[in-house]
């Protein structure tokens, strides 16, 4: 399954536009830009799989660093700061990774 199947591929081009620059990352805006905001628990859950590469069920550190790519290929990777910013929002349990459960979570509150 591809990204595209669940959201629309003018809404990832925007999303992934719309934070280019090294730092320019907010989750919360990139949520909601991409359409991830308005989908089903359902669809929020097909993209967290498409995003978890190793298929562990989880979204780990080194994961969360090219989590752009996971909806564009051409996309670049998150800063080191981003990406620290990024998990210390979603994981809520503090075990260092996001689950499921933490990324319809994190997606909930943006």
């Amino acid at each position: 399954m591809a990204m595209t199947d669940v959201l629309s591929a003018d809404d990832i081009k925007k999303a992934v536009a719309a934070c280019a620059a090294p730092d320019s990352f907010n989750y919360k805006k990139f949520i909601q830009l991409v359409g991830l905001k308005a989908k089903s628990k359902e669809d929020v859950k097909k993209c967290f799989h498409i995003l978890d590469k190793d298929k562990s069920g989880y979204i780990e550190e080194d994961e969360l660093k090219f989590v752009l790519k996971g909806f564009t290929p051409n996309a670049r990777d998150l800063t080191d700061k981003e990406t620290k910013e990024f998990l210390a929002a979603g994981d809520k349990d503090g075990d260092g990774k996001i689950g499921v459960d933490e990324f319809s979570t994190l997606v909930a509150e943006a």
